[in-house]
């Protein structure tokens, strides 16, 4: 069997790790597409050579660009990949652009499409991530649900062939790389940094990044908390705080915050791991924090993963100044342990035993 994955942005080099893997032992043929979304070595390669993925097989160089012109690019060129390698399936990952370039061109040409990650919804249409995910689900054949919550999800919307809850392919990745991680990572001591003893931010939505009132409070927040907190700034991120009309960018890099370009895989499950607390606008950030016991605070008005707030792990804070400081303050992890609501670790071969 054939199939074609289609991957170009961060999270989707990790969930589409522990499914190439299962797809390899199980004798079939992945053809990987990388879109290009993501291209720099701190955001792309370095975890094609951290997870051992191999090498794209197709680069499709797109790069950045405004959302339809970076979308109908990808389209164009998977369109080409696929009519030339007639595959029994593609794949495609999550909520980007590349995955919404991916279905499109696979439903346009009848070609059966199976959508890793599929029933989440944050009800929220000003998401560019929101409309991807939505448009993925209803063109496709086969939808491969993290929680139950996301099965309910696409029953509300008619959606119920082709759907199987297999759980969470990043849950996968981290019970496979976390003891790697732990060996092999030196962040900790190059950094200072003690366990318990420091808080992990990231901030790259552009709900956030790109209105400088919201960018503005988080990172007034940032330098208010009285604790170390490690800041791993996203390229886009870093771009926009320094457009920023005032001096928070100076302030911060003289402050109890370190800044950092991004960090490969394996470091960032280290800074997760021994963090007291993580704060992010990331949905990626909020399950790994679950899965490692990490209270986490959500800089976004709404979550796909409600059921990390129902458990008692994630608030919900947006870019509210003083909330963000009051809950770094008092959040501590709830009283019960982490509930097994992401599946138990094998969701890659459930998903290549379906294809």
């Amino acid at each position: 069997m054939k199939i074609v994955s289609v991957v170009g942005a961060r999270p989707q080099f990790i969930k589409a790790a522990p499914v190439g893997q299962a797809l390899k032992e199980a004798g079939h043929d992945e053809i990987l597409v990388h879109t290009g979304q993501h291209y720099d070595y701190g955001m792309s390669q370095v975890f094609f050579d951290e997870l051992n993925i191999s090498e794209p097989d197709i680069n499709l160089e797109v790069g950045s660009g405004q959302h339809g012109w970076q979308t109908a690019q990808m389209l164009i060129s998977i369109e080409e990949v696929l009519l030339r390698e007639e595959p029994d399936w593609v794949l495609v990952y999550g909520d980007t652009n590349s995955t919404l370039a991916g279905a499109l061109a696979a439903v346009k040409l009848r070609m059966p499409l199976a959508h890793v990650e599929a029933g989440l919804r944050s009800f929220n249409r000003e998401m560019p991530e929101e409309h991807n995910r939505v448009l993925t689900d209803h063109c496709s054949d086969l939808l491969f649900c993290p929680t139950q919550t996301a099965v309910d999800n696409l029953a509300k919307e008619a959606i119920t062939r082709g759907v199987s809850l297999v759980g969470d392919t990043m849950y996968d990745a981290v019970l496979q790389f976390a003891e790697i991680a732990e060996s092999h990572s030196t962040i900790l001591q190059a950094l200072g940094l003690k366990a318990k003893e420091y808080l992990l931010a990231t901030l790259h939505r552009p709900y956030n990044t790109d209105v400088p009132a919201n960018l503005n409070s988080i990172l007034a927040a940032f330098l208010e908390i009285k604790e170390p907190i490690v800041f791993s700034v996203h390229p886009r991120t870093r771009q926009k705080i320094a457009s920023l009309d005032n001096p928070l960018e100076s302030q911060l890099e003289n402050s109890g915050v370190k800044i950092l370009d991004p960090v490969g895989y394996l470091d960032m499950l280290v800074l997760e791991q021994h963090a007291r607390l993580v704060l992010t606008d990331s949905g990626g950030m909020q399950k790994e924090a679950y899965f490692f016991g990490v209270p986490c605070i959500t800089l976004r008005p709404e979550t796909e993963w409600v059921e990390t707030v129902e458990a008692g792990w994630n608030v919900v804070v947006g870019s509210d100044r003083s909330l963000i400081v009051e809950k770094a303050g008092n959040l501590q992890p709830p009283s019960q342990s982490q509930r097994q609501i992401f599946g138990d670790g094998h969701a890659g071969k459930l998903i290549a035993r379906a294809l």
